[in-house]
């Protein structure tokens, strides 16, 4: 049953998965209304059986606490990032999540190398650490506006054409050693279209409670539109990786794009495939040896074992 279910979510966001070594058109290649032939009146249920799932397999992998799992979340401007996290991580247990949002970089940050500050932020094992926004920013909104490269302070033989190639390098070798030392990358990529961007910064412009959302310099990033569409298409082209792919999901429905988001992240979980730890015969001796005293301990009426009376008959039998 499992591997069919696996099988299943496999072949469900295998249309959404960026071929490692491809070039990527992102206007051309991938459609942002794209839904997979679901129906919306079948979405919530969808997205219910992911989150179970997902929180299932969070359970293991923090009991196990050999594996992390980082997810970066990348958009443009009312892409869905926040609704994204919110409703696909509402069954785990926050223990076990840590969100990190990265804004305009400090002095501080700006004072190391920059990874730095995104490295700070990585999952401990049997953690899931999700980057809204991430280390990619820093070959996006930093390709953008090169002022920003400026403010790195980085000395002259790290500039040049060649910056980019290099970064694309040094976050491939990075992400791949942190999969090799056990902590799984997923990387996800909210693709809207100039339309529904729009249709989002209206509705945050009319409705009150939404007007905090909105900044009129999001209206100038929108006139960057195509820099932005050609930055994106370059970075998924030059980091999907075998041990880190990209997946590039239709965000133009909210609904279908939060069930996306929950089987790509399913999908990591089952490939770790994460287990309870299990005990030793002295450790189980021990559990028996203290069953049979919490049993003695049972009050007149009382079942010796609850949990056994309740769900293995036969056991558990009521104290004289």
């Amino acid at each position: 049953m499992v591997d069919k279910q696996a099988r299943r979510i496999a072949e469900f966001i295998e249309p959404l998965r960026v071929e490692p070594g491809s070039h990527v058109d992102l206007a051309k290649d991938f459609d942002p209304r794209y839904k997979a032939r679901v129906k919306k009146r079948d979405g919530a249920e969808l997205l219910r059986t992911g989150v179970g799932l997902l929180a299932e397999y969070q359970a293991k992998l923090a009991a196990q606490d050999s594996y992390g799992v980082l997810f970066c979340l990348q958009a443009i401007d009312a892409g869905g990032k926040d609704g994204t996290i919110r409703h696909v991580m509402s069954g785990v247990n926050p223990q076990g999540v840590h969100v990190s949002s990265f804004k305009v970089p400090s002095a501080e940050e700006l004072d190391h190398d920059y990874l730095w500050r995104y490295a700070q932020r990585l999952p401990a094992r049997g953690d899931i650490a999700i980057f809204n926004r991430s280390h990619y920013e820093e070959v996006l909104v930093v390709r953008v506006h090169p002022e920003n490269l400026d403010r790195q302070r980085l000395p002259e033989e790290a500039k040049g054409r060649d910056v980019w190639t290099h970064r694309y390098r040094a976050i491939n070798d990075w992400e791949r050693y942190l999969c090799e030392n056990g902590f799984k990358v997923v990387k996800i990529f909210l693709n809207l279209s100039e339309e529904e961007q729009r249709t989002r910064f209206l509705k945050r412009i009319d409705l009150p409670e939404k007007n905090w959302k909105f900044s009129a310099a999001d209206v100038r990033e929108r006139e960057r539109w195509d820099d932005y569409q050609r930055a994106f298409s370059e970075m998924l082209s030059a980091t999907s990786t075998p041990w880190a792919p990209w997946y590039v999901v239709p965000a133009d429905r909210k609904w279908f794009a939060r069930i996306c988001a929950a089987a790509v992240l399913v999908h990591t979980l089952m490939e770790i495939d994460p287990r309870y730890p299990t005990v030793g015969k002295k450790a189980r001796k021990e559990l028996r040896a203290v069953r049979r005293q919490l049993e003695d301990e049972a009050p007149a009426g009382a079942a010796r074992d609850p949990y056994a009376a309740e769900h293995r008959p036969g056991r558990g039998k009521e104290r004289p």
